[in-house]
């Protein structure tokens, strides 16, 4: 992850405001009622991290790029926050109930990952991996995504389950439909914390920009009041430590 993680060094101090969050049936289905201790790979800004909070729970935060561990410092002092990645994380053996990574599992080596995840986990924890996908099967957030330029996390009805290496068998799915209603300033803020826009020449940025607009402006796209309702699918991927095989799917 350290490269992707220097491609989020410029854009750290918007991502938090930027980014959706997460359902809370999402979450409460990746983790459970019994995780004691449980890390957040790949934290970010601590999107994910601050779900993850309750009475009784040790939430450790780990985080490769300094920017963003910063941010996630001051937003979540309760949180103990370290710098690692998905396949280092300064952690002792068999010492996590649950490890997540939250639009972050793409950014690792699969294999390195999850060998390390299965490290760190005591027997019978668990590996929760979670995405927030545009819904594309609605027509305009289809072209919003190619005007975004953000091929990548998008849903058209169909997906793949996450790269996995030999320490975890197939997982048990879950998908949650839901909206974020945004206006269009916040919907361009999300389009200037992805990772790849501040590598853009200052002309193409204005150029993914008016196009964003230019979608977002089509009648019916927003209501009377200039709010937005994107279409988001939350695609959640639990697999358990020993090898052993979940097969269950969901649809909420």
């Amino acid at each position: 992850m350290s490269d992707p993680a220097a491609s989020f060094d410029s854009v750290a101090a918007g991502y938090d405001a930027a980014r959706p969050s997460y359902p809370r049936e999402s979450v409460d289905w990746l983790v459970g009622d019994d995780a004691e201790v449980v890390v957040d790979a790949g934290a970010g800004t601590g999107k994910f991290t601050r779900l993850l909070e309750r009475p009784g729970r040790r939430v450790i935060a780990v985080e490769p790029s300094a920017s963003m561990l910063a941010e996630l410092r001051r937003a979540l002092p309760r949180v103990e926050a370290m710098a690692g990645s998905g396949e280092r994380m300064p952690l002792p053996d068999a010492s996590v109930d649950v490890v997540t990574f939250a639009q972050a599992w793409h950014w690792v080596d699969a294999d390195a990952a999850s060998a390390e995840v299965a490290r760190v986990l005591r027997p019978g924890g668990r590996l929760g991996l979670v995405w927030n996908l545009r819904d594309e099967r609605v027509p305009w957030a289809h072209d919003l995504g190619t005007a975004m330029r953000a091929d990548g996390d998008h849903f058209r009805g169909d997906v793949e389950d996450p790269a996995m290496g030999d320490a975890f068998a197939g997982p048990a799915r879950h998908f949650v439909e839901w909206v974020r209603r945004s206006t269009t300033d916040e919907i361009l803020a999300d389009v200037r914390s992805r990772s790849y826009f501040p590598l853009l020449p200052s002309d193409e940025q204005e150029q993914v920009l008016r196009a964003v607009v230019e979608v977002l402006g089509r009648p019916g796209v927003s209501d009377r009041d200039g709010i937005v309702e994107v279409p988001y699918v939350t695609a959640s991927y639990r697999y358990m430590s020993g090898r052993r095989t979940e097969l269950t799917e969901e649809t909420a």
